[in-house]
């Protein structure tokens, strides 16, 4: 059971945080890594496997601009960034329960 406080600050999660804000210093996931190998190829950059959580993130949206991946109608179609906050407009609305 959930109580009112948690089920309060589940609308407001970390998927709506700017990785600006992000104050962590871990590194990148491995789906990060991953994601981030493969737009580093198709764009010909260097990858920097080095990268904090919110670096790579960040990262991640520039190589999807510049390459057309995880874009609504983009170039190619992939999975949205494995990081992102969720500004990119690649969320989904799922309903659970009846209507």
């Amino acid at each position: 059971m959930t109580d009112k406080r948690t089920q309060a600050g589940a609308d407001t999660g970390n998927m709506e945080k700017d990785p600006a804000d992000w104050v962590t210093d871990e590194p990148m996931t491995g789906a990060q890594k991953s994601y981030l190998k493969t737009l580093s190829e198709e764009a010909h950059v260097d990858f920097d496997a080095n990268l904090t959580k919110a670096e790579a993130s960040r990262r991640i949206d520039e190589l999807q601009q510049k390459t057309g991946r995880g874009r609504v109608g983009g170039a190619k179609d992939a999975p949205a960034n494995p990081g992102s906050a969720g500004a990119s407009g690649d969320e989904a609305t799922v309903s659970i329960g009846p209507d």
